[in-house]
């Protein structure tokens, strides 16, 4: 039996009644936590501009327009050690593709989405993804198509071989290095879109009965084809016996995961008792890895930067708390008492960080203020699977959202969009009403 078989047969009979009641929760939350981002990331500037760029007419082209949305605002979950954002392609993908069937049953669509976001994070570990980003391999947009199309073929019935063949010719669409993208409207979540309905087509051409190669993986292809090695056998290693939901991580706030362990050891060092107006210099040190990714500056032309900045984030985690929550960042850059504690925040590698990486993205900082000199090593962020958001958490991360100046307006609808979230996969009617809601914030 080849790999693409084997998965094949997952992606057809995999349940999620066979998960513990604990790990379908951790789901559950998950879905919530990307309707969350979907219903934000709709109004902002940038999830309109993809609505008017993208096309959404068909189903394909609209689960695309809806990943954009919800990858963009840069809230949506994350699995560190293949570098994959999995729920932002797999729900919408999910929940549209039963919607246009028109079939609601929750476990249907809760085993569809287990299987794409394993298999997607599985493909990313087997490419070493949380190091191959820093070479320019964006692992979800490579590893998209291979998720939407398995997503497609269980949502559709495709038999063994039918999926087989689909996620063979979704592996053919896959895309190696990306660029440096530029411009008022990254072309990233233009690519990301086009990419999930690759998948989604890949499945539906297979259903009509396309061959692809359900042999791909064996030989050089991976290497000739996209210069990647893989790691096949972690691909099927245990496959079945748990998920991948166990691994994941919920951010507590906008940002690139990378950052997250620096802002928060400063955070709690303030909280704690330390002055912010007393801080006259940071050292940060990450793993090598990231260090150089991180230690971007805050640019005026780009939103994306004040996400992946730490620097730029410790100065809003001291002063301007609120900001951290806004996936807009129009007026971000106002914020002139978090700029200037910006240019006081030194970042360098530190190959000592490196024991726990992937699995977590550690971060040390020393700070100085004063006549002291505080230290703070953050291994384990807020979100992570030892730490992870409970139920209320999730709320209290979509209630700061909705806190922020573009979504003041709606921030009643905080609670009630988590409640719709939780409640999608519980039973038919609730199933209906997310897969309706997700449709109609994001692409209809």
């Amino acid at each position: 039996m080849s790999v693409l078989r084997d998965l094949a047969a997952f992606a057809c009979s995999a349940s999620i009644k066979s998960l513990p009641e604990a790990e379908r929760a951790i789901q559950r939350r998950h879905v919530a936590d990307t309707f969350v981002a979907a219903t934000a990331g709709a109004l902002t500037s940038e999830g309109r501009a993809l609505r008017s760029v993208l096309p959404h007419m068909s189903v394909a082209d609209a689960i695309g327009l809806q990943t954009a949305v919800i990858r963009h605002t840069e809230i949506d979950d994350i699995h560190t050690p293949s570098c994959v954002t999995p729920s932002s392609v797999t729900v919408p993908t999910a929940l549209s593709l039963t919607r246009s069937r028109n079939e609601f049953d929750p476990d249907t669509v809760a085993s569809a989405i287990w299987i794409g976001t394993e298999l997607m994070t599985r493909l990313g570990v087997a490419l070493n993804g949380a190091r191959i980003i820093y070479r320019g391999v964006w692992p979800t947009y490579f590893t998209a198509p291979f998720g939407a199309a398995a997503i497609a073929a269980r949502i559709g019935k495709l038999n063994e071989d039918q999926t087989t063949h689909a996620l063979s010719l979704a592996l053919m669409l896959t895309a190696g290095r990306a660029g440096r993208f530029q411009g008022q409207l990254p072309g990233r979540s233009v690519i990301l879109a086009m990419a999930v309905a690759n998948g989604v087509r890949a499945a539906d051409a297979a259903r009509q009965g396309v061959g692809g190669d359900p042999d791909l993986l064996y030989g050089p292809w991976m290497r000739e084809a996209q210069g990647l090695e893989a790691d096949l056998g972690a691909l099927t290693a245990g496959l079945g016996g748990a998920s991948i939901y166990t691994q994941m991580t919920l951010k507590p706030f906008c940002s690139a995961k990378q950052a997250i362990s620096s802002v928060e050891a400063l955070m709690s060092l303030i909280d704690e008792g330390l002055p912010a107006e007393s801080i006259s210099k940071v050292s940060v040190r990450v793993p090598l890895p990231y260090a150089r990714m991180i230690a971007m500056k805050p640019g005026p032309d780009s939103r994306s930067s004040t996400i992946v900045s730490a620097a730029f984030q410790m100065g809003l985690a001291a002063h301007r708390r609120r900001r951290l929550y806004d996936i807009e960042r129009a007026e971000a850059l106002l914020e002139s008492d978090a700029l200037a504690l910006a240019d006081k925040i030194h970042i360098a590698a530190d190959e000592s960080l490196l024991e726990t990486f992937p699995v977590s993205y550690p971060a040390e900082i020393e700070v100085t203020a004063g006549d002291k000199v505080l230290r703070r090593r953050i291994t384990a962020t807020y979100g992570d699977p030892t730490r992870p958001l409970d139920d209320a958490a999730l709320l209290q991360k979509a209630e700061r959202v909705w806190t922020t100046p573009l979504l003041m307006h709606a921030r009643s609808r905080a609670k009630s969009i988590v409640a719709l979230g939780l409640a999608g996969l519980q039973d038919y009617d609730s199933c209906k009403r997310l897969a309706d809601a997700m449709w109609v914030t994001c692409a209809a």
